[in-house]
Formats: structure tokens, sequence, C-alpha cells
């Protein structure tokens, strides 16, 4: 099999690891015999751009040198400099079925055939080793540490691919371009020079200030490429960015700039992602690189600080720009000063200045209270799209979710707050009662670690889509592990409110409520396995509401709940 190198004025040499249509549809027949790995969403992303030269050098998911190469030294075993591993994780399940030497086709969540993989290596890797590597931290509240010590498969494979067909998407299409095709479009408009300047967030005037300057010092035209991958948990949505992203191109003077996006999956890695966003736009075409303040970091450390200095990312890419290709355009944050009624650097602010500025948190606290947002901070274009997507809290949607012992009055209290919030009639409620969802959309599982997991990951799933949908979810499940509540939350953030509602009350009464005998079975050895007896129940640490419903009545218990929600803003 071969795949082709691609060499252009902008950027250098490009690697194309696209089969020829003759060679992909004789793979593609050959791959029904393969072991099929279907991809994750960040895998997804990664093959996306290892297949269409956004990763050139790389031909493929790295092999075990040159993974620990890259964490020691920053460079590939040939010495190239590359600062994060890419490689394909896996269960350790799917790695006894395979060998090295042999073939793997990699299939989307639809089944297609994405690329062919060739596996050379299959390790299994030391995540704190490699966080402490990549990120500089062990902390899991850090999203690239949190992805390998909670979401990682435990196995990595390495190997050269073989691309099939480009993965599909559907929105968005004429923004979406490889890195051939943005060359192409440099050489098509005569820009011999071109700024890339990366996002995770919604552009207001600071960012137009700041972009709008990079390009007058490079003397250079604006390349805005936007990350539509995955970026931290929390961030805006990619729709509603891209939408801002087409209001603010009217902004700039007419064929300077352009907005492409890019289908990255961010680590959150602060200077080491910085040198890996350099070298992904060098590839791009770009001959500039616009590195802001604390670029791609992922705010603080569990101790509340940052992870990353405010220009570690500068400096580190300072440090290799020899060897880049492309040069880098450093800025500082940009504020607005009242009595120049302008935007500037915070470093040529004088004392006498009035500084001005609204941080994410402060846009965010004043989208959901449906407070003014100043003319001065972003335009209204922009800020009217993000008020269609993000509504004040008494618009959006929300999920409570209670959490106890079996007896502790989740159900009860939850089936009275179902009943008073239909009252109130702001929104459609649902609930998704522990045992009733066993019965209607887990009836196959069991009681194991795993399938309680499982089951309490599907509450979540559907109480997310309600949420999503601005409608009130309310689940009652014992949900007795803190990960797995940990990451139904994170499944719902995004989308509205997370309420969790933690049922203290003690197990002897539990024990004494115990119309269904579930309690003396276990005690006597009969049933095993059984939450808060024989298996350990995890009580959360910071519940948004605390109750135990032994010291008081149910009304009382379920009018705690909504003055929470009242507190909170998502009643008025």
């Amino acid at each position: 099999m071969q795949t082709s190198h691609l060499i252009a004025p902008h950027g250098g040499m490009l690697k194309n690891l696209y089969l020829a249509p003759e060679q992909a549809r004789a793979e593609k027949e050959k791959a029904l015999e393969y072991h099929s790995w279907d991809l994750t969403p960040r895998q997804l992303c990664d093959i996306e751009l290892l297949l269409n030269g956004a990763f050139s050098p790389l031909e493929g998911f790295l092999c075990r040198n040159d993974y620990q190469q890259v964490l020691e030294h920053m460079r590939l075993g040939n010495g190239t400099l590359w600062p994060l591993p890419i490689t394909l994780d896996v269960t350790p399940e799917f790695a006894d079925t395979i060998g090295a030497g042999g073939d793997i086709a990699l299939r989307d969540a639809e089944g297609l055939v994405i690329a062919i993989m060739h596996v050379s290596d299959i390790w299994r890797p030391d995540f704190m080793h490699e966080a402490d590597a990549c990120y500089g931290t062990k902390d899991p509240l850090h999203p690239g540490v949190d992805y390998l010590f909670n979401h990682s498969g435990k196995v990595y494979l390495g190997g050269r691919l073989y691309g099939i067909e480009a993965p599909v998407h559907y929105d968005f299409q004429p923004l979406r371009h490889t890195p051939s095709e943005t060359r192409e479009i440099f050489t098509k408009r005569g820009w011999t020079r071109a700024v890339a300047f990366q996002t995770r967030n919604p552009m207001h005037k600071a960012h137009h200030e700041l972009t709008f300057r990079a390009a007058q010092q490079a003397e250079a035209n604006l390349l805005i490429q936007p990350v539509v991958g995955m970026t931290k948990p929390g961030d805006v949505d990619h729709y509603t960015r891209v939408r801002c992203y087409e209001k603010m191109l009217s902004t700039y003077p007419r064929q300077t700039t352009m907005l492409s996006l890019l289908p990255l999956a961010m680590r959150m890695a602060g200077p080491r992602e910085a040198l890996w966003h350099a070298i992904i736009r060098k590839n791009y075409g770009c001959t500039h690189f616009i590195v802001g303040r604390d670029h791609a970091g992922p705010g603080k450390d569990a101790s509340g600080t940052d992870f990353y200095g405010p220009y570690d990312a500068q400096e580190m890419v300072h440090k290799y720009s020899d060897e880049l290709n492309i040069e880098m355009v450093p800025f500082r944050a940009m504020v607005y000063v009242k009595e120049r009624a302008s935007y500037v650097p915070m470093d040529e602010t004088r004392d006498d200045e009035t500084v001005m500025n609204i941080s994410g948190t402060e846009l965010r606290e004043r989208l959901r209270d449906g407070r003014e947002i100043p003319d001065w901070f972003s335009y209204p274009e922009v800020i009217a799209e993000l008020r269609r997507s993000y509504p004040p809290r008494h618009q959006q949607g929300f999920t409570v979710f209670f959490t106890g012992l079996s007896g502790s009055g989740k159900s009860t209290i939850a089936n009275a707050l179902l009943v008073k919030m239909m009252e109130i009639g702001s929104r459609a409620v649902t609930l998704l009662d522990g045992d009733l969802v066993r019965k209607n959309l887990s009836s196959e599982l069991g009681f194991s670690r795993e399938h309680r997991n499982l089951n309490i990951l599907r509450i979540g799933y559907v109480a997310s889509e309600i949420t999503k949908h601005r409608g009130i979810a309310i689940c009652a499940p014992i949900a007795p592990y803190e990960d797995v509540r940990r990451e139904v939350s994170q499944m719902i953030r995004p989308y509205g409110g997370f309420i969790l509602v933690s049922m203290a009350t003690p197990l002897e009464v539990c024990e004494q409520r115990d119309r269904k005998g579930l309690y003396a079975k276990a005690r006597a050895g009969i049933l095993k396995g059984f939450t808060g007896i024989d298996d350990p129940y995890e009580t959360p640490e910071k519940p948004d509401v605390l109750i135990d419903s032994s010291q008081c009545s149910v009304d009382e218990a379920a009018q705690q709940v909504l003055l929470k929600l009242e507190v909170m803003g998502y009643l008025r």
C-alpha cells in the first residue's frame, strides 16, 4: 500500500496518508476480515488530522519508541520536533484479540471504515509518567490528566495508517478545509504571508483588536482557525461559536481575512500544546502564528493556582523558533481603556487610566442573569447569537439528581418535587426513578459495579437530552459511586443546571423502612453486593442540597430543593 507526499510553496512537505481510490476500494473489501476498532470522538479528530497531513510528519499513531522520545525530549525517534503523543488507546480486551504485525480496521460510529492500521507496537503506558511529562501535573482537575486517568483505554497501539475515507461532517462544510486545500486557497488569493489565530471561545472586540494588530505587525493576511473538535469541558459549543465567528468576519477589511475550522482534539497542555499548534499551522501553510496569554491553558489546579504561567507558552515557542519554520507573533492580554475608548495591550496602560475588562466567567454570569453586556466589550450580532444558545437560567433546562441509600426517601421526595414543578408549569418535567429506569431501560443489567455504572450513565444520558432541550429531569437512583456521579454531571452541565441532592438519612432508619426486606436479606447473606451493607456507598462531599428525611417531612424536603433552585436562578 502506498500513500503520497505533497510539496507546496506554503509550509514545506505535507503528508497525505489516503490511498488512491482503487487501492482504497480493495482495502475496504479486505477490512471485512480484520478486527475492527470503533474510534472515540478524540480518536476521530486525531485520525482526520493524521490522514490529511495536519500532523505531518507523522504517518500514523506513534509507536512505542517515538512515544517515549516525545515524552522525554519532545522529539520523535529520528530527532524531529514533536511535543505531544498521538496514540490509539484501546481496551485490554480488544488488544488481546490482535497481535503486532497485523492490520485492523478503524471505523467511525456508523461503521464506516476510515483507515486501515498496520499495528507495529502494543504496550501498556504509564499514565502517571505521561501526565507528568506532557502536562506537568497529575492533578485530575486538568482535562488532559482526567482523560488519561478516567477515560483512556489502558493499552496503546502504534502503527502506520492507510486512509480509506475522510470522516464525515455535515456541519459548516464550506468552512472545512484540509491543509492542502488551505494552501491552494492562499496561492489562489495571492497570500504569501498568513498569520493564524487559534481560539476555542467566542471572539469579541478584544480579540478583533488583537488579531488586527497581529496581522498588521506581521504584514500578513489573517486566518481565523477555531478548534471545532474537543476542547475544555464547559466551553461554548462549536455550533454557536462558528455562528459568532461568521458574524465577526464583516468587522475585518474585505479580502484580508479567512475563516476555516480545525477538527482538533485539544489536550489543554499549555506550552507543549502551543508548540503543537504552531506545527499544525505551518502544515496548513501559515507563515505566522499568534500566541497569546496562557495559550491552551486549562485554568487552575486543586490549590487554586494556574497550571501554567501566563507567558510560558510564548517562551516555549520562542525556544524552538529556529526549528519551527513558522514565526510566532506574541501578544499580551488586551484590555479596554475608558479614557482612550479603545483596546490596548495590558502592559501599555498607565496607572492613571481606567482599565475595563469582562472575564469569561463574568460574561457567562451576565448571560445567565440576562444582564446587559456593554457595547465596548462585544458586537451586538455576537451577543445575540450567544443569548440565543445560552438563555438566562430561568429559561434553561436542569437536572435534579437525588442520590442515597435504598429507603432514604429519594423516590418519595422526587415524586413530591415532580408534582410541585408541574404545578409551577414553567417547563416540561420528567421523573427518572431508579426502579422505573431499571424496568424500562436497563432490564438486562445485573448489579455488578460495571452494570450499576452503566445504568447510571443511561440515566445521565437521558437527563442530558432533557436538559439540552430546556426541560427538567428529576433523577432518583442510588448512584453509590462518586466517579460516575461526576461523569453524569459532566454530561449535563454543558446544557444546563445540575443540582446534586444527597440523602443523608441514617442507615438504621433506611433499614426500618425496608418494605421489600432487602436489607434483611443482605444482612443474612442471601443478597450479595447490597449498597450500604457489603457494597460501599460513597457519600458526596459537596452536594447542593443535603436532606435527612428522618428529620423533616416530605413537603419540607421538597421545599428545600425548590428554594435552592430559586437561589441558583432556575426558578423565577
